[in-house]
């Protein structure tokens, strides 16, 4: 999840899309009409790859947050001929890129040659061969990649991409939750920064009490409430292993989240806001006290001047927060993904096209958060930590949060995020409680995995 994901969210159109775009596969099946279907393997990309056009034009498909970078590449490199075309990123679980390549492979013909997501699940279905035709993803390490770039990424950066030692796509940002803070907020009211779940709810009360109408956080939207708190507390409410889904809403963190969220709801110190509404930014610009968020909060909220833009020197990333006595871990909230497609004609473009996104001074120079690469992740921490922008110890903790999230959290062919939106962001609009919407989001979940052919277990 990355920059703009949210902001235009357009789930009926992206899902009405998507639906048109199976069932016209699956005519196209019965109908004995498959095109593209796999061939033989290439031994030299360890997939059947199209016949290759040196030279040819590659089309690169971006948000339009990735899209300065994607211009950075095209004139750093007049050589290689490419078309930029953008769209939404893939906002909000929407699914707009797969309805896209599902109706690319049933034309077979069209696909982008490189594609950017925000949504880190998508290889559960771009890494699978769909009615005949060959995966979207074209596995990067069996020889379209060298190895000794690939070592390059952050430990366990490209897990949620690789499937059966297969690697289809390289992470563009980490995202770990961290504890965003407003020091001069916490100078101003002689607060201590929680590091504790428990401390944080009890530094709620006491600001509800003192400083009415500032918060410590958002739950607006899917990615936040699930990624950032409920898998930050080790909650095991999305999980998956191989082809069986489960998700535990009794179990003792996923009950203490609920209660936390509840609690804060009710003091007013969290709000359902999403922070891409323009409501959030009104009402709290200069009244967020310290709020759980992704790494990419750095460029896209704090210092963004159409966000919250906060002073430099003001606001500062803490350790994730944890449960007293429980395992240090936090969530991760997306983080986006390059993909690179099994179609293309010009292998050795799309190569150098990741390559460069990934790795270049460039990709730190534009980057809005944690970058996949480590070199470019140490670079752009020394950069922000360096820039004055940030008080405290920056690098430390996401560093630490790096390192620390928890891998109980399962990896879909659908989204984590759009249960919570339809089946308990509702209910906190009208004034009720999560807890009471817990029942119909966990059904929302199993019916979502069971649609798209999970065995599903819940507690």
């Amino acid at each position: 999840m990355s920059p703009q994901q949210h902001r235009h969210p357009s789930h009926r159109l992206t899902r009405l899309l998507a639906a048109t775009a199976v069932a016209a596969t699956f005519a196209l099946v019965a109908s004995g009409c498959t095109s593209n279907g796999a061939g033989a393997i290439d031994s030299k990309y360890g997939f059947a790859a199209a016949k290759q056009v040196p030279g040819s034009k590659i089309t690169v498909l971006v948000d339009t947050t990735r899209q300065p970078l994607a211009l950075a590449f095209q004139k750093e490199h007049p050589e290689v001929p490419i078309v930029i075309d953008t769209y939404d990123g893939n906002p909000g679980g929407s699914g707009s890129l797969q309805a896209k390549i599902a109706l690319d492979d049933q034309a077979g013909s069209g696909w982008p040659d490189v594609v950017f997501s925000s949504q880190t699940n998508d290889t559960a279905w771009a890494g699978k061969e769909t009615n005949g035709v060959q995966p979207y993803a074209a596995a990067l390490n069996k020889g379209l990649l060298d190895q000794s770039f690939l070592d390059g990424f952050a430990k366990g950066a490209n897990d949620p991409m690789t499937v059966d030692g297969t690697v289809y796509g390289l992470r563009n940002d980490l995202a770990p939750t961290v504890l965003w803070y407003d020091k001069s907020l916490f100078d101003q009211f002689g607060y201590q920064i929680p590091t504790t779940w428990e401390d944080f709810q009890a530094l709620s009360d006491q600001l509800a009490k003192d400083h009415p109408g500032y918060i410590m956080g958002s739950v607006g939207g899917g990615f936040m409430a699930v990624d950032a708190y409920y898998w930050a507390a080790a909650a095991p409410v999305f999980q998956v292993k191989g082809n069986k889904f489960t998700t535990n809403m009794s179990d003792p963190n996923s009950v203490a989240m609920t209660k936390l969220i509840d609690h804060m709801l009710a003091n007013g110190t969290l709000t359902n806001k999403n922070v891409f509404d323009p409501a959030f930014i009104k009402n709290y610009k200069g009244k967020v006290l310290a709020m759980p968020g992704p790494a990419w909060f750095a460029g896209v909220i704090f210092q963004n001047p159409d966000s919250l833009g906060s002073a430099p020197g003001t606001v500062g990333a803490a350790n994730p927060l944890f449960w007293k006595g429980q395992k240090e871990v936090t969530g991760d909230v997306g983080g986006g993904v390059w993909y690179a497609s099994s179609h293309s004609t010009n292998l050795k473009a799309v190569a150098e096209v990741l390559k460069y996104v990934t790795s270049s001074d460039q990709a730190v120079k534009l980057a809005s958060g944690l970058p996949g690469y480590k070199a470019a992740a140490d670079a752009w921490l020394d950069q922000q930590s360096s820039g004055g922008f940030f008080v405290g110890d920056f690098k430390g903790a996401m560093t630490k949060a790096a390192a620390s999230v928890w891998t109980g959290f399962g990896f879909a062919t659908f989204s984590s995020e759009t249960a919570w939106d339809t089946k308990v962001n509702p209910v906190i609009e009208s004034g009720g409680t999560v807890a009471s919407a817990v029942p119909a989001w966990q059904q929302e979940l199993k019916n979502e995995a069971a649609i798209h052919g999970y065995t599903v277990t819940s507690k």
